[in-house]
């Protein structure tokens, strides 16, 4: 086994067109990092250059001490598992799982003995058999797994390699995926536009993102929970989280001995020390992001705690959990990095009006229905405070 290093990577198709600008990763030797970010991040592409599927145009890229530039994909000492599975269809699964080891004139008892153990890994035991035709889709992600597997890569390479399956059979694989990192500990590089499963998959997580002139992709890369307690701006804020994080401007002012934070008519107080440093009393306009679990409806809060009264527009009921989404009267948040994000979502920056739009996460036995008021109360230590001119995090 061994880590992977992205050295100050740069990507330029055609000599004018940059997908990539100044990435630099250190993945540890048996560490599970996953890359995700919006369509055109150059995630994939990034993944591609480790696997010598791409051409480096600016700096190194080495698995272990060595740096693979110009070394050939087959000479890379890894195994990449593809989102289209990519079997052969006139093989069996054992032929198909045992392929790459006869292409390495690897010993035939050796080549039994490493695909029947993959196979009990996987389960498919009983298909070994079979021709792709007649396995399931999870089945088949379980082969193309299985042919990485016996290969004894130094790292794993995955381009999406669940976003064919279906909803609960995803879910079935990311949990399989993760015990199986476990088991056998190799270093693992994963590519995914999925950030749930980005979340409960990695060690670390590196978010990405278009890069607009020569501004890094890379934007974070942290721990799942750290990312998610410190977004280092508003892209990285409001990409990760389901749904999404809540973004409004607010004034920094102050009532009586407290300080509060006031927005579209609504005034909430805030602690002290929940403001950054400098921050407190200064009049000064910020972006605030409010998680939408950081809401809650007064009857099930309890007493206490600063509160908005608002009136839904909309409730979707989950079972487990309601989403009450509301609006306030004060000019949405637009900045580069949310732009970037609407426009994932295939929005335009200009349809947003003049009102900016929340969704709170709230107890469903206390949820209001469509059209009535509600006083939601809302946990002021977990805001997130940003500077609405970089975007950076305060």
């Amino acid at each position: 086994m061994a880590g992977i290093t992205f050295d100050a990577v740069g990507k330029i198709y055609g000599g004018e067109t940059r997908a990539i600008a100044d990435v630099s990763i250190d993945i540890a030797d048996g560490e599970f990092v996953v890359l995700v970010g919006p369509s055109g991040c150059g995630k994939s592409t990034l993944l591609r250059m480790v696997a010598g599927l791409e051409d480096i145009t600016e700096g190194k890229i080495l698995i272990g001490d060595r740096v693979v530039n110009d070394v050939a994909p087959k000479d890379r000492d890894i195994a990449m598992v593809f989102q289209n599975y990519a079997l052969y269809p006139h093989m069996t699964v054992r032929d198909n799982m045992a392929f790459g080891l006869k292409l390495r004139k690897t010993p035939k008892k050796e080549i039994e003995e490493r695909v029947g153990e993959a196979a009990r890994i996987l389960e498919i035991t009983d298909y070994l058999d079979r021709k792709p035709k007649a396995l399931s889709g999870g089945q088949r992600q379980r082969v193309a797994m299985g042919r990485a597997i016996v290969r004894e890569p130094a790292a794993f390479l995955m381009d999406e390699p669940l976003s064919n399956l279906d909803a609960k059979l995803r879910v079935q694989m990311r949990s399989e995926l993760g015990l199986l990192h476990s088991r056998l500990g190799t270093t693992t590089l994963y590519v995914t536009h999925d950030q749930v499963e980005a979340m409960t998959m990695g060690d670390r997580v590196a978010v990405l993102k278009a890069i607009s002139d020569t501004e890094s992709n890379l934007q974070q890369i942290a721990s799942p929970r750290e990312l998610y307690d410190h977004p280092r701006n508003l892209f990285v804020a409001g990409f990760i989280g389901s749904p999404a994080m809540n973004f409004v401007y607010a004034t920094v002012g102050a009532d009586g001995t407290a300080t509060t934070l006031d927005f579209g008519g609504h005034s909430l107080a805030v602690g002290s020390g929940a403001l950054p440093d400098g921050l407190e009393r200064s009049e000064r306009e910020i972006v605030v992001g409010v998680r939408p679990e950081a809401f809650e409806i007064r009857s099930a809060a309890g007493a206490g705690g600063s509160a908005m009264t608002v009136t839904a527009s909309l409730v979707e009921q989950l079972g487990s959990e309601a989403y009450v989404h509301f609006a306030v009267p004060v000019r949405p948040v637009v900045t580069a990095d949310i732009e970037a994000l609407l426009a994932e979502e295939g929005t335009d920056a200009s349809a947003l009006g003049d009102e900016t739009k929340f969704t709170a996460r709230v107890n469903p036995d206390h949820a209001p229905r469509v059209g009535q008021s509600a006083e939601l109360v809302v946990d002021t230590t977990k805001l997130h405070f940003f500077d609405p001119e970089s975007g950076d995090a305060l």
